[in-house]
């Protein structure tokens, strides 16, 4: 009975499969004979500024740049690399798996054609299977740029049909390989929507409709803070916004604290850790809006945009988060204690940072931080201190509020910023600074090796150390004594925050 069925199930194979190329083809013939206005001067030229992905590398740089905010960049990041998964496996899997021929190109008009006709096989699309999955990649991480991308995507999967040199089914075949491209990639390498939300003790903040009794100060020389500014005033019409020079900060927001219901800050970490020790010696709340050239606080808090901070306080959606202190503070054994919203660091950091700095004015911050990570780890000597109670060479000592997922010139995310520890990782000294800590950000939290460790402590003391030692604490740079001291004040500080969905 098996082999008498065999060769129905065979012929019913293949009348199907003749009927899918049927139509295939009909399709094709139905395409090159039809007269698309406008199309023909469009198409091929979009069609070829798609080879090779230079369409969506160039898209892709437009994004980060007219975007200006992390999200933007990421869905420019996600675009890229769910593209680079869906070449790789069309270039070595999809194109050997079914060795089938181009379309003859009689029935297309020859100012449709190409002038470079490819020399591969035709199925799947590769240029199908980039656009998709830059596109879906792209939508991953924001929705709204997604819908900008789609139709440039949807223009370049149909002009490979449109000029002659694939079928439909090539097509469609190769933009299924884009989408599930870019979801692959986003089951290894998750959405910032698919992170855990950080841990959210409430705190008890007023709600301020339209910003009433807000006062928010803006480091006017901060990153894309005076446009952002612009933005707090649209969207919180009631508030008071204060833009002044770096050196009249600390002043601006004393004055601040004092005729509003709350704190408000505009510019990157160093200008928001500035504002949360007023805020928390004042006890009110903080309202954070990310406008620097790092603003890794504001985006653990979830708050990317300006309209995400202003719904929060429409809300009165509070959160309470740690606050790290070091001692003596920056301005020495007399001064206040310094504190920190993300990380206090001794070694290689502090100069990075102030070469980043030096540098990011004339050729902006990331290429900056490259630059600065180069020369630091060629020509840097690792520091001397007692740590643990025991003398040794440090090429870093990181000391983080709350536990990041990884370590290095761009910390990571925290899932839980009222944790009450302290998240410490050390690079040992040694040869190699670079590669000790590559290892050290691979390995993560809670890892031991002869060359690096992470730990989780409450309380950190440092001795030992020659004075005049710099440190960096969220991007600002001040030298120590002899001696530092670093813990951890729980949940000193309440920040308006949006709550998850």
């Amino acid at each position: 009975m098996s082999s008498s069925n065999t060769p129905t199930a065979a012929s019913a194979t293949a009348r199907w499969r003749g009927w899918l190329q049927g139509r295939d083809l009909a399709v094709f013939h139905s395409v090159a004979g039809r007269h698309w206005p406008g199309a023909d001067p469009l198409l091929p030229q979009l069609s070829r500024s798609a080879n090779h992905g230079l369409l969506w590398f160039g898209t892709a740089v437009g994004i980060a740049a007219l975007g200006s905010s992390a999200r933007s960049r990421r869905a420019a990041l996600r675009g890229v690399a769910s593209l680079a998964v869906a070449s790789a496996a069309i270039n070595t899997v999809g194109k050997g798996a079914v060795r089938r021929q181009r379309p003859i190109l009689d029935h297309v008009p020859v100012m449709r054609q190409l002038k470079r006709q490819p020399v591969t096989t035709s199925f799947p699309s590769g240029h199908a299977a980039s656009a998709a999955a830059f596109a879906t990649g792209v939508a991953l991480e924001s929705k709204g740029w997604g819908a900008v991308v789609a139709p440039v995507a949807a223009a370049v999967a149909a002009s490979r049909v449109y000029t002659g040199v694939h079928y439909p089914s090539d097509v469609l075949a190769g933009a299924a390989l884009g989408v599930g491209a870019a979801f692959a990639l986003r089951g290894v390498v998750p959405t910032r929507g698919q992170l855990p939300a950080p841990g959210r003790p409430p705190g008890e903040a007023p709600a301020l409709p339209g910003g009433k009794g807000l006062v928010v100060v803006v480091n006017e020389a901060s990153g894309t803070a005076t446009a952002t500014a612009s933005l707090v005033r649209e969207a919180l019409p009631l508030a008071e916004v204060v833009a002044c020079a770096p050196a009249d900060l600390s002043t601006a927001m004393e004055k601040a604290a004092g005729r509003g219901r709350a704190l408000g800050v505009c510019g990157g970490d160093g200008t928001v850790n500035l504002a949360a020790s007023v805020a928390a010696t004042h006890g009110m709340p903080l309202a954070v809006f990310p406008g620097g050239t790092l603003n890794h606080f504001a985006y653990d808090l979830g708050i990317e945009t300006v309209q995400e901070a202003a719904a929060a306080l429409t809300a009165g959606d509070a959160i309470q988060v740690d606050l790290g202190r070091f001692r003596p503070g920056p301005n020495g054994p007399d001064g206040a204690d310094g504190y920190f919203l993300n990380a206090f660091s001794l070694g290689a950091y502090p100069e990075l940072v102030r070469t980043r700095e030096h540098w990011s004015p004339r050729i902006g911050g990331w290429p900056a931080g490259v630059l600065a990570a180069l020369h630091v780890l060629r020509g840097q000597r690792p520091l001397e201190a007692e740590f643990q109670g025991r003398r040794r060479p440090l090429w870093l000592l990181f000391v983080g509020n709350g536990l990041f997922q990884r370590v290095g010139p761009a910390p990571g995310r925290r899932h839980n910023l009222a944790d009450g520890l302290l998240d410490v990782r050390v690079v040992h000294g040694g040869r190699g600074p670079g590669l000790r800590m590559l290892a050290a950000a691979v390995a993560g939290p809670l890892t031991r090796s002869p060359a690096h460790a992470a730990v989780r402590r409450r309380r950190v003391r440092i001795a030992g150390l020659a004075p005049g030692t710099p440190y960096a604490y969220d991007g600002e740079v001040a030298h120590s004594g002899t001696e530092l001291l670093i813990d951890k004040l729980p949940e000193a500080l309440t920040v308006y925050c949006p709550m998850p969905v």
